[in-house]
């Protein structure tokens, strides 16, 4: 079903917002340009997850690599896996409040990289309530920030804030006081 968008800046008309599933073959038709020209040795699978498994913060799709580069993908903290979903989801023009319904994840790194996120909240956390002093973490993504922040937002003594700007955006969590 598809609905309307606004104004359009460039003409002033409206424009029809897309279905989710209309932007897969985009996205497996650029993905195997890249891979190819890229000369990965990788291969890929678009999964849509059951409805009842994807909350509101949970991708509907999961663009699962495998294959003898998938540890390229993986080297400091996912940077290629993440640059490359950057540049695939931008290019096919998903809509900005769409982005977080399609995760690109490659040796179940997404769920690890989550757990280990939301363990590093409740231990800053922690320090926090002992030390009384706010705890930077290091600069994330925003979907890796947001995943602090809501691991963090039912603590009534803690509270999180972003600050930076560009890669250096990170969180801060403090006391609330």
């Amino acid at each position: 079903m598809k609905g309307w968008s606004s104004m359009d800046s460039q003409n002033g008309e409206q424009t029809p917002v897309q279905s989710l599933e209309s932007y897969v073959e985009p996205i497996n038709a650029l993905l195997k340009k890249i891979l190819q020209q890229g000369g990965f040795a990788l291969s890929f699978a678009v999964h849509r997850l059951p409805p009842d498994t994807a909350g509101e913060d949970s991708p509907e799709y999961v663009i699962d690599f495998k294959g003898a580069d998938a540890d390229r993908l993986l080297e400091r903290t996912g940077a290629l896996l993440e640059a490359l979903e950057h540049v695939v989801l931008k290019s096919v023009r998903l809509r900005e409040e769409s982005l977080r319904k399609f995760a690109f994840d490659c040796q179940d790194w997404r769920r690890l990289r989550v757990e280990e996120l939301k363990l590093t909240a409740q231990v800053a956390a922690e320090r926090v309530q002992e030390s009384g002093d706010p705890f930077p973490l290091s600069p994330m993504s925003p979907r890796e920030r947001r995943i602090i922040h809501l691991a963090l937002r039912d603590q009534p003594n803690i509270r999180t804030v972003s600050e930076g700007v560009g890669p250096e955006r990170h969180i801060v969590i403090m006391p609330n006081r």
